[in-house]
């Protein structure tokens, strides 16, 4: 019983840092929401606005966040677009954090009140091991397209470049200027929870093989192997005493007969010279 709690818990811990880490990379990418401010000072002091504030957050889908600015031509005013649209690998990536919470989170599951049935057979370590392998898979695949993603978001969001898209910052005797940026700590911190996971899943690959029907073949197949040539050594061994054995014995009756010989053939000669 000790050695089974003993195992759980082992195979308990790898599974608890899953949870925790599939949970910082989706709550930090799915709960975004950023800000800029930019200002434009007309010609005309009637017609600037000198704090326009753009919003933004999760899935990113950056061509649908409009502001209005100031044309400077009176008080007319035009409504302006952010470019780019990065929802798929945000949505992506947080997709894959989901359900790797889900499934880290059954397989505890499972690991305490159904480890019988999950060594039924072997299925539900080899189920386990492929689903490791494919989320492992999966975590670099989405981390590395949102790592991608974010420095695109962060190039469309710039003040600087934001400007650009203002038509009364294009005239020279306007003046427009940056307030204030979006934060990024929160989405940089997704994308190293992003790697985090893919390094703990690529990592728990060992531990879930360790309890496949494979391992443990390849295993047996090495013991026995290595039984089968200590019993073929042990053999050769015992072969060689008997054979050493055997010439011993051959040699001292061969000096016997010899001896026997002498002695007999001895007093034999001897009364033929009587």
């Amino acid at each position: 019983m000790d050695q089974l709690m003993q195992k759980l818990s082992f195979e308990m811990c790898p599974n608890s840092s899953l949870h925790l880490f599939a949970i910082f990379a989706f709550a930090t990418c799915g709960g975004y929401s950023g800000q800029l401010r930019v200002s434009v000072d007309c010609m005309e002091k009637a017609s600037s606005n000198l704090s326009i504030g753009i919003d933004f957050a999760y899935p990113f889908r950056l061509h649908q966040v409009s502001f209005e600015a100031p044309v400077c031509e009176g008080i007319r005013r035009e409504r302006v677009f952010l470019i780019g649209d990065y929802s798929s690998s945000a949505e992506f990536f947080v997709t894959i954090a989901v359900f790797a919470f889900l499934y880290s989170l059954m397989a505890t599951i499972v690991y305490i009140f159904f480890q019988n049935k999950y060594r039924e057979n072997n299925r539900g370590p080899l189920i386990d091991f492929i689903v490791t392998v494919v989320f492992s898979f999966l975590w670099l695949v989405s981390s590395s397209a949102w790592a991608k993603a974010l420095s695109d978001v962060k190039v469309a969001t710039d003040p600087d470049e934001v400007q650009l898209l203002i038509s009364a910052c294009k005239v020279q005797t306007n003046k427009c200027d940056s307030l204030h940026g979006p934060r990024w700590s929160g989405l940089n911190t997704s994308v190293v929870f992003g790697f985090l996971n893919f390094v703990l899943w690529a990592g728990n690959i060992w531990f879930v093989f360790k309890e496949t029907g494979w391992h443990k073949g390849a295993s047996r197949l090495a013991g026995g192997a290595s039984e089968k040539q200590s019993g073929t050594f042990t053999q050769q061994s015992y072969n060689q005493g008997s054979f050493d054995q055997s010439g011993s014995y051959n040699t001292q009756g061969n000096l016997g007969q010899l001896s026997e010989y002498s002695q007999v053939g001895g007093p034999t000669s001897y009364s033929n010279q009587m």
